[in-house]
């Protein structure tokens, strides 16, 4: 019953550049916004006289989406991205492929169902007309290139420049953040440049040795310009992927801040392309906004940004670890451990979302494991509660653990994320873990690229696991992650030295800044990531406002669950509710304003939810 899930609900899991991007010749194709180009692999200084900062990777891509096309829904409309997922031709076009990237960004991250908003808050949603522009970029000092992309409305009035910067949430592809920003931004007129944070779904299969070219294309790896991965070993199985997240051999998630800037520099070089002008930090209004791990990056660039790049922030459900507060690591790895076995208690998962009695049963197993590994005193679940309440879990974020076990959110995190602190190739995960292709499906391989999360497992691809053994086979390699985060070897220490660099400082520019969270948000708790974050920010002398939202966890997809529609509310209509009150601020209309506790009323069942039920008036 959780196939579907699987393959959507995958986590969020989840120094600046002084001088815009000089492109290479983007040609009069680029200027007439038509046409598209890839060239071989070269390198473009990317900086002002002195340091360098960057390269850009080969040449922009253009495309026009008009005329049965736009930016917004990729010609679809609201009801096309309520219908089945669009299929590709045998050749899957590059234009298929980013119509099914956008619906499937769509699908992943909002509730389009009447819970959700859809006929109430969302009667349809505009056509927005316009150009994309997409490349390749390479931070200095990294291996791997990243994707970097713009929307330009045919509405942009370079007079009244605006530009919104949204980062992929999770591990996602550059499209990632569609949901969040565009229908807020595009329909302004504003641009909206996104990247996805040198994770993305640009996968390497080494059973036909293909990887992905910029128009988000299969082909022969030779030919593609990322991922760069390394040769596979004799001994190693044929069917391993390389998922840039974790294989990439750069540490991403610490550059996460330095991605976001160099998108806005792109983004600033390409309007000043298309219309002959300069435009920098003074003449363009720039709001950064991102969900989950897309928030946690706009929150980091804003940290890094000493040249005014960004006006204001708008962070959804951040994955931000200011000093001293619990690291995503550090508690993932605990909660893949403890929480299964506190669904040992029937009566009260019965009650919670997705909760049935299967789940009590491997509850129980996991207690009972637990227990012989000599990691609880008794195999009962309120020993593992007790942990996990210990741990800083409060009741708001256990309430949905039935959800965070049943889609194995924990174990994909810790998996992924071990790697890429550790560098690791796709041959030597840590804790004999793989991710291979167990479904050889030539179509889904076409479509990964816009239909992955960027993570495993999902899309025919799942996670092996080389420790696998005993009643409960995922224990073995679960404790493993653990005891190589509280490690004292060399391996530890690195491992810690890489979660401390993914820190926040919480020092933030002398910008409104807004956060945004679920209360029962069971994946990125607030207590361990927006609410500490707030507090020492504004210790440190930040305008920030604190919006925590009752009702309202961290998947708005989930709400299509039966029943869930009229327990929870979606978070999406709170950020672009966030998005119209900074641009009042900024326009000097508003104040920041206080923080606040929003109690929304899910819609009746059968009834679609309205801006009054959101609580926000």
């Amino acid at each position: 019953m959780f196939d579907r899930f699987l393959s959507i609900f995958r986590p969020h899991s989840h120094p600046p550049f002084r001088a815009l991007f000089p492109l290479l010749l983007l040609g009069a194709a680029l200027l007439s916004g038509c046409g598209s180009g890839e060239a071989p692999l070269e390198e473009a200084p990317v900086d002002e006289p002195g340091e360098p900062l960057a390269s850009a990777v080969a040449q922009a891509r253009a495309t026009v989406h008009r005329d049965g096309d736009d930016l917004l829904t990729a010609g679809l409309g609201l009801s096309g991205l309520m219908g089945q997922a669009p299929a590709l031709s045998s050749e899957a076009e590059a234009g298929e492929l980013r119509r099914l990237a956008i619906h499937n960004a769509w699908n992943a991250l909002a509730s389009l169902t009447p819970a959700g908003g859809v006929g109430g808050l969302l009667a349809d949603l505009p056509t927005v007309p316009g150009r994309e522009w997409s490349r390749f970029v390479r931070l200095d000092g990294a291996d791997q290139p990243f994707r970097v992309l713009i929307q330009v409305p045919d509405s942009f009035d370079p007079e009244a420049a605006c530009l919104v910067a949204g980062p992929a949430s999770g591990s996602r592809g550059v499209y990632g953040a569609i949901p969040l920003v565009a229908p807020w931004a595009l329909p302004r007129g504003c641009a909206v440049v996104y990247t996805d944070k040198g994770a993305g779904t640009d996968f390497h299969f080494y059973l036909d040795d293909t990887a992905v070219a910029v128009d988000g294309r299969r082909g022969p790896a030779s030919d593609s310009l990322r991922p760069q991965a390394p040769p596979r070993p004799d001994d190693a199985p044929e069917a391993l992927v390389a998922m840039p997240h974790a294989h990439s051999g750069d540490h991403v998630e610490a550059d996460w801040g330095r991605h976001v800037l160099a998108s806005i520099r792109f983004g600033l070089a390409i309007l000043g392309e298309v219309y002959e002008r300069e435009f920098d930090p003074d003449s363009v209004q720039v709001i950064a906004s991102g969900l989950s791990n897309g928030a946690g990056a706009v929150l980091r660039a804003a940290e890094l940004d000493d040249e005014g790049l960004i006006d204001a922030v708008v962070a959804v459900m951040p994955n931000i670890s200011p000093p001293n507060a619990p690291h995503l690591f550090d508690y993932a790895t605990l909660a893949a451990l403890y929480q299964p076995c506190q669904l040992a208690d029937l009566e009260r998962v019965r009650n919670k979302p997705l909760g049935n009695p299967m789940l009590a049963a491997i509850g129980q197993t996991r207690c009972e494991a637990l227990y012989q590994a000599g990691l609880l005193d008794a195999a009962e679940a309120a020993g593992a509660r007790a942990v996990l309440v210990e741990a800083g879990f409060d009741d708001a974020a256990l309430s949905l653990g039935t959800v965070n076990v049943a889609l194995d959110l924990w174990r994909s995190v810790a998996v992924t994320y071990a790697s890429a602190y550790l560098r690791r190739d796709p041959f030597n995960m840590p804790c004999d873990y793989k991710f291979i292709v167990t479904d050889d499906d030539s179509v889904q391989r076409q479509a990964w690229w816009a239909t992955h999360s960027g993570i495993a497992p999902g899309g025919g691809i799942d996670i092996s696991d080389g420790r696998a053994g005993g009643v409960d086979p995922v224990l073995p390699g679960l404790a493993c992650l653990r005891d190589l985060y509280k490690s004292e070897d060399e391996e530890g220490e690195l491992l810690r030295a890489a979660i401390e660099a993914t820190r926040a400082s919480a020092r933030l520019p002398d910008i409104p800044v807004l956060l945004v969270h679920g209360r029962v948000d069971g994946l990125i708790p607030a207590a361990f990531s927006s609410r500490p974050y707030a507090e020492q920010a504004r210790a440190n002398g930040a305008r920030l406002a604190y919006w925590e939202v009752d009702r309202v966890q961290h998947f708005d997809a989930l709400l299509a669950a039966p029943g869930l529609g009229q327990r929870l509310v979606p978070i999406l209509p709170f950020g672009w509710a966030g998005l119209d009150h900074i641009q009042a601020v900024l326009d000097g209309d508003a104040e920041l304003g206080d923080d606040r506790r929003i109690e929304p009323v899910p819609a009746a069942a059968g009834q679609a939810l309205e801006r009054v039920n959101l609580g926000l008036d």
